[in-house]
């Protein structure tokens, strides 16, 4: 569960008198997600998301990601909002971290996407990307590639409990990926993210996306590799080439997709589960002594890094590419 710092119902409260959205009445942990501390507050006036930010997410960030939400709300993407207090400000602090709430969307996470949840969420994460180009504001990608190996340090030596000779692995595709990692290609604001338990759907209609924490200005096709990874793998592991074809065809209908980016678009999906794998990986080594957290399998990426890494071009993952 992704709970790592617990909240008394009476600072809670104490939290929310600063905020004109009604009293108290409920709330709960949510379990989806593993970098925040996460609560659904129920109030007086209705349902809310309240966040502590912890883990990877620096608070010089917080303003980025909760301006984002309102750029893209205003351009007509459906993501939570932030809720101002009497104030004016969006942050807080609560039980020593920075906090904010944000308004409830409604709808469920798939657990098992369909072909025809693949291509909404194609359209939607393509819009999205149009949405942001003229987004002001820029934040590095601290989990691109030039922060891989930060991470592979961190967990590298220990790499070995957890799957023999899984060191030599992250060592051999880390050398190639930071050698052949491509420049130049167009970029703007990423969600970095978007995995089924952050899009909504209201029956087969995408409802909205949440969870911005992640985002940041980075290469705009490596984001479609991160959903290819999250989204078009079943649970033995095995590539759905079916449903890969959907994301891949509907996102370029809505921003086509240039000769480079398909091109690049293998080398950029070994990046993104090399991330992922080495993420995991971390967390899997280093659970905080009592966090209500579940740890996310590693080795389910490591399976998809060797699918990727036998692929010869985009055509291999279900598309005719130009």
């Amino acid at each position: 569960m992704a709970v790592y710092t617990d909240v008394a119902a009476d600072e809670l409260g104490r939290f929310l008198a600063d905020y004109d959205i009604g009293e108290l009445l409920a709330y709960k942990g949510i379990a989806e997600g593993v970098e925040n501390s996460n609560f659904l507050v129920h109030t007086s006036r209705g349902y809310f998301i309240l966040t502590l930010y912890e883990r990877r997410v620096a608070e010089r960030d917080l303003p980025f990601f909760l301006a984002l939400m309102e750029h893209l709300a205003r351009a007509g993407i459906t993501c939570p909002q932030p809720v101002k207090n009497r104030a004016g400000a969006m942050l807080g602090r609560l039980a020593g971290r920075p906090a904010a709430i944000v308004t409830f969307l409604d709808g469920m996470w798939i657990r098992r996407p369909t072909a025809a949840h693949c291509a909404a969420l194609g359209e939607a994460l393509a819009r999205l990307h149009l949405a942001g180009a003229d987004f002001a504001m820029r934040r590095e990608n601290a989990l691109s590639v030039a922060g891989w190996r930060q991470l592979y340090a961190a967990c590298g030596e220990r790499a070995d409990q957890v799957q023999r000779d899984l060191k030599a692995v992250l060592a051999a595709e880390l050398d190639t990926l930071e050698r052949e990692w491509p420049r130049g290609l167009p970029q703007g604001v990423i969600h970095a993210d978007l995995f089924p338990d952050n899009v909504f759907f209201l029956g087969d209609r995408l409802s909205g996306l949440i969870d911005f924490y992640f985002a940041c200005t980075d290469t705009l096709v490596y984001d479609v590799a991160v959903c290819l990874n999250a989204w078009c793998f079943e649970q033995d592991h095995a590539y759905n080439v079916t449903k890969g074809r959907a994301l891949l065809t509907s996102y370029a209908k809505t921003r086509p997709l240039s000769p480079p980016e398909w091109e690049k678009l293998p080398l950029l999906a070994r990046g993104a589960a090399l991330r992922f794998l080495l993420t995991r990986l971390v967390d899997w080594l280093d659970v905080p002594a009592g966090a209500l957290v579940r740890p996310k399998d590693p080795i389910e990426y490591l399976r998809k890094l060797r699918f990727h890494q036998k692929v010869k071009s985009a055509n291999d993952y279900g598309v005719t590419a130009p």
